[in-house]
């Protein structure tokens, strides 16, 4: 073979792969920023729940926050929940979600309060139209189970393809027990939401 040909040769051998490669790698980042988690944490439980998976799937990550901070003191944020769940009161929210019509794909995670979907969720569930999109739910709770809150998010996704949801036990406020996702912990929580996310094909 020509020495030039060759070389010409050699050369496409090497920036063939390289080319195919960044293109797999765009569509990939592509597909991923069609994925959004979006979660609720009061005491961080739930927020490492939403890294672990964001750090998986990839996606984008959102913090729900409120225009009105409810009160640091467990009773009395205790109290406020019980009277906007008894109300239907949907507390406004400061987060703002401008381009959502982008993802199709929408991870939610939260806290069970009063044994219920936190009303912060139930605003995000109310405010953003879940039609056409896959929903997938994961959940901290202080041992008493997701209660109705897995429940209360397929009635507000009607619509939606809503998924096998994933739960495991955090903090327990109540008793002073806040962060606990650590150490063997949280390797631990890793490796259920690991066998969950293939369970529902997503790895």
């Amino acid at each position: 073979m020509d020495k030039t040909l060759k070389t010409c040769f050699l050369l496409l051998l090497t920036i063939v792969p390289v080319f195919f490669c960044s293109c797999i790698a765009q569509e990939l980042k592509k597909e991923k920023g069609k994925l959004l988690i979006v979660y609720l944490s009061r005491t961080n439980n739930t927020k490492q729940v939403a890294e672990i998976i964001q750090k998986e799937v990839g996606g984008d990550l959102v913090a729900l926050e409120l225009k009105e901070p409810y009160p640091e003191n467990y009773d009395s944020i205790v109290a406020q929940v019980a009277k906007e769940n008894e109300s239907g009161y949907l507390p406004p929210l400061k987060t703002r979600i401008d381009n959502f019509n982008q993802y199709d794909k929408v991870f939610v995670g939260f806290p069970t309060w009063g044994m219920q979907l936190p009303p912060p969720m139930k605003s995000f569930l109310n405010k953003y139209n879940m039609s056409g999109k896959t929903v997938i739910p994961f959940n901290t709770n202080a041992g008493y189970g997701v209660g109705s809150s897995f429940k209360t998010v397929k009635e507000m996704c009607p619509n939606a393809t809503v998924l096998e949801g994933f739960s495991t036990k955090g903090g327990i406020e109540r008793d002073g027990i806040y962060f606990v996702m650590k150490g063997d912990k949280k390797i631990k929580v890793k490796e259920e939401i690991m066998t969950w996310l293939r369970r529902i094909k997503f790895l």
